[in-house]
């Protein structure tokens, strides 16, 4: 996506038409517009040339840009999951890599990003239960690697706001719950990570019809993309009038929601009850 955003300013600044850039790599111009999407491979001749003709021939510029092409076609570190990963969420997986800050309101589990391992088996099994145990342990594994990107040097910004039933709901099991709360507020003390909670007493809110998420990239060129998980499948919409919708929706949660510097202490109740 970022390659083919760049491409795109690219081209546009050149005043070259899709049409006229396919023709120079041998391509349609369809393909044009999927490689500007990231939604398609890329060659690094195709890259050369339309670098050339886009009239870039600073060495550094290209030789960065052609090192973005060869990033792009690397498998990312769960590629070796493929066998058990939809191509549906392994589009996720490489979005959520790339993102700059990742919003994202629950309303039946705790966030992907903060489950512990065994609040994360307990959700596999919920779907996965007649599955054998190694592909079980497989699916808990991938999960707890996909949070390392919360760890690495410039993490990316989680903010998370979650329902209040998901605290309740004993996935697991009490033992499982305690933990899991446990690992909710130390998660609170990083400095990359905002939680917040809607409380029962809230009401009716601006996001009932669901869990949904919003990521946004460091270059201000790429769009918001916003991310419904299904049964089944997944939507991504990034039209405009889709994000700002749902960007609205999000915001109205932050407000209804308790505000983050009270998490610790609702967390700490909820784990109590729990006794």
């Amino acid at each position: 996506m970022l390659l083919g955003a760049q491409l795109r300013r690219l081209r546009e600044s050149q005043g070259v038409s899709r049409e006229a850039a396919g023709w120079h790599i041998r391509a349609s111009e369809s393909k044009i517009s999927r490689m500007e999407l990231g939604r398609v491979g890329f060659k690094e001749r195709d890259v050369t040339d339309l670098l050339t003709l886009y009239g870039v021939t600073d060495s550094r510029e290209r030789t960065a840009l052609l090192g973005l092409a060869r990033q792009a076609n690397t498998p990312g570190w769960w590629h070796r999951y493929g066998d058990i990963l939809p191509g549906w969420f392994q589009s996720y997986l490489g979005l959520e890599a790339a993102a700059r800050m990742i919003r994202t309101y629950e309303v039946q589990f705790v966030p992907g990003l903060l489950q512990t391992r065994d609040y994360a088996r307990a959700v596999v099994l919920l779907g996965h239960g007649r599955a054998p145990t190694d592909e079980v342990e497989r699916r808990v594994a991938l999960r707890i690697e996909r949070q390392e990107l919360l760890r690495r040097p410039n993490p990316p910004y989680l903010w998370a706001v979650i329902d209040e039933a998901v605290l309740r709901r004993p996935i697991g099991g009490a033992a499982v719950m305690r933990d899991q709360l446990t690992a909710l507020i130390e998660a609170t003390r990083s400095p990359n990570i905002r939680l917040q909670i809607v409380p029962f007493d809230a009401g009716g809110h601006a996001a009932a019809g669901g869990a949904f998420s919003i990521l946004r990239f460091a270059d201000q060129d790429l769009p918001d993309i916003i991310y419904i998980e299904q049964l089944t499948s997944a939507i991504y919409l990034d039209k405009r009038e889709d994000v700002d919708h749902y960007a609205a929706a999000m915001e109205r949660l932050c407000v209804e929601a308790e505000p983050p510097a009270r998490t610790p202490d609702i967390l700490t109740r909820i784990l109590r009850d729990l006794d």
